[in-house]
């Protein structure tokens, strides 16, 4: 029994390794994946949350992020910790089709293959059969689930002993970009947010959903939407095509005093206005601002399976989930992505001298 056992550890590090191989990233480290539930007072809820880490051999190998139309990821259920500390990413998800934790297994995974631990709670009400467009544009509290899920990381034996306490950043993409911008102390204007589905110019796909839904932004109550969402433990804010970039109080850019990452995907003259980001990271003083000319908005969900374009056509999907730009495959552009940001996180987060 223990060699069978031994063999299917062996088999799994080996699945892992070949995933990531085939992205062109280098796999350091095995990846385990455990989730832990995290209360959540100001959404009256629990939040799931999903943890990737560099793992010793161990574990169940589990597929995360697999559904219909992408390809999922696999990681050790459950494996052991590697021994030691380890810089903590807190990775925020978009809304829709990628709208749960799983579905950024293929940028969480070769992270914690690259050294990182990496949480990420799914933010309530933005995917899935619960999906809600009053919850989904309640912009200002998903900063709170993210800095509830670092205070449980903090109190759980289980991972306080892995996390270097002073190299913690965050990680945003498309909707979770404006949670990483607001976690380095970028501030929603309520009244911008207010008129943001007044006209199809700005997001028809999420106006349109958030119209036939019965949803007033005017009416909706905003007392806190404008309130300073920064968290003083977090020393360094990725966005990647961070969605609405056009809702921050400009006056609150300046004052971000954290270095801030900020990547569009596209060509600049297609890079639609409620997400191009290059005014934001202008207006943030210690910023970087990079473009990927041959990926998409898209190029962030997971790799398509055969006859994905087509399913989603057939379920009434209209966005273009397997699109990427200019033919350059997914993979290729996931694993410009991962190099970029392992890269950056790495350079943010290393030890203070």
């Amino acid at each position: 029994m223990k060699r069978s056992a031994s063999r299917a550890c062996i088999l799994s590090v080996w699945a892992i390794s070949m995933s990531i191989a085939q992205q062109g990233i280098a796999a350091e480290y095995a990846a385990g994946v455990r989730q832990m539930v995290v209360p959540s007072v100001e959404r009256n809820t629990d939040l799931e949350v999903t943890i990737w880490y560099p793992a010793s051999a161990g574990g169940e190998t589990v597929l995360l992020g697999e559904n219909v139309f992408f390809n999922g990821t696999p990681a050790m259920q459950d494996a052991p910790f590697l021994d030691g500390e380890f810089p903590l990413v807190l990775l925020s998800h978009g809304a829709g089709l990628a709208g749960r934790s799983e579905a950024m297994s293929w940028i969480a995974t070769p992270l914690a293959q690259n050294g990182f631990i990496v949480a990420a709670p799914t933010h309530p009400g933005n995917t899935g059969p619960g999906r809600s467009a009053a919850e989904t544009m309640k912009l200002w509290l998903r900063p709170a689930d993210i800095s509830d899920t670092l205070d449980a990381i903090e109190d759980s034996p289980t991972f306080q002993r892995h996390v270097a306490s002073d190299r913690i950043g965050v990680l945003g993409l498309s909707m979770g970009g404006n949670t990483a911008l607001s976690l380095a102390g970028a501030k929603l204007d309520p009244e911008l947010l207010a008129g943001y589905c007044d006209t199809d110019e700005l997001n028809p796909s999420l106006c349109d959903w958030v119209r036939m839904s019965g949803v007033d932004l005017h009416a909706m109550d905003k007392t806190t939407a404008g309130r300073d969402n920064s968290d003083p433990r977090v020393r360094f804010a990725m966005a990647i095509d961070p969605a609405p970039t056009d809702l921050f109080s400009p006056e609150s850019l300046p004052e971000i005093s954290i270095p801030v990452y900020v990547v569009n995907l596209g060509a600049a003259s297609e890079i639609p206005a409620t997400i191009q980001a290059s005014g934001v990271a202008a207006a943030i003083h210690d910023s970087t601002y990079h473009v990927i000319e041959d990926a998409s908005h898209h190029s962030m969900f997971g790799e398509c399976k055969p006859g994905a374009a087509e399913i989603a056509v057939e379920e009434g999907i209209e966005d273009p989930i397997c699109d990427d730009g200019n033919g350059t495959s997914r993979s290729a552009i996931h694993a410009q992505l991962i190099e970029l940001t392992a890269s950056a996180f790495h350079s943010a987060l290393s030890p203070e001298d």
